[in-house]
């Protein structure tokens, strides 16, 4: 099936791992070429590795999504040698790093860094693309939110609320840019084994009485089986597929959704 984005650019924040590097190679395997925005500093290796795998241009961008001169210079450095941005892609986020359930097991303190990476990077980077694409009067974004940001997950509470922060503003941008031929969608994982899932749930493991604590593994499996109808943890590349779609020119009359892919988990909600 032709997409009709073989050619185009795209910007991917949190590209060099997990959800986000999925859904660079998933662009770049259909002809896009990918900017690599992350704080880690693997980052130009990924893109180099994207690069030889799937024979497009990739870069590799040192960002910090928090902070708005960071933000600037990556765009300038991915317009200088990509060109035009017709795709964002926003998967950069964190977790608190603190187990709520309940949430008066954390302090207002713990909020802090959560709710700037994960709603104010989306803000940071919002704000810098847009024009971009306002330019030429098209252009796709899709960011990554969570299934968390819907049911009111009590695991990470800060996390939880920034993700229903992420739906909401990703619809308001959509109302606002629709007129304008660009695109505006949310992507919500379920359950996917990146690092960040991995330490919110080890967390969650760890808060165990002694007496029912068993291999995290085991009691991670048998999690999935009771909370997911189908069964299984989803993969960075199942979310990456959803992205790449909602991207392309086969969704174009799709804009303001947020769609899940969850293996039915907020169905079983």
């Amino acid at each position: 099936m032709d997409l009709g984005i073989s050619g185009n650019g795209a910007v991917v924040t949190g590209g060099a791992s997990g959800i986000g590097h999925a859904a660079a190679r998933g662009l770049a395997r259909e002809g896009v070429r990918v900017a690599l925005w992350d704080l880690a500093d693997s980052v130009t290796e990924v893109a180099r590795q994207i690069a030889a795998e799937h024979g497009v241009e990739a870069i590799g961008v040192q960002a910090d999504v928090t902070d708005a001169a960071s933000v600037a210079t990556a765009l300038q450095a991915t317009r200088a040698t990509l060109g035009a941005i017709d795709h964002l892609v926003h998967s950069a986020a964190i977790g608190s790093g603190k187990f709520g359930f309940p949430f008066t097991n954390l302090i207002p303190e713990d909020w802090i860094r959560t709710l700037n990476v994960n709603i104010l990077g989306m803000v940071q980077v919002a704000h810098a693309v847009a024009p971009t694409m306002l330019e030429r009067g098209q252009g796709t974004m899709v960011f990554v939110a969570s299934v968390a940001g819907q049911i009111g997950s009590q695991t990470d509470p800060p996390y939880s609320a920034s993700k229903a922060a992420n739906i909401n503003f990703a619809q308001c941008m959509a109302k606002d840019l629709a007129p304008r031929g660009i695109r505006v969608n949310t992507v919500c994982p379920g359950m996917v084994q990146t690092a960040l899932n991995r330490a919110v749930w080890q967390a969650w493991h760890d808060h165990q009485p002694p007496e029912k604590r068993r291999d995290y593994e085991d009691w991670a499996g048998e999690k999935i089986r009771n909370l997911i109808p189908m069964g299984s943890w989803q993969t960075a590349e199942n979310i990456a597929d959803m992205i790449v779609f909602l991207s392309s020119r086969r969704s174009c009359q799709v804009t303001g959704q947020t769609i899940n892919v969850d293996g039915g988990f907020v169905m079983h909600w």
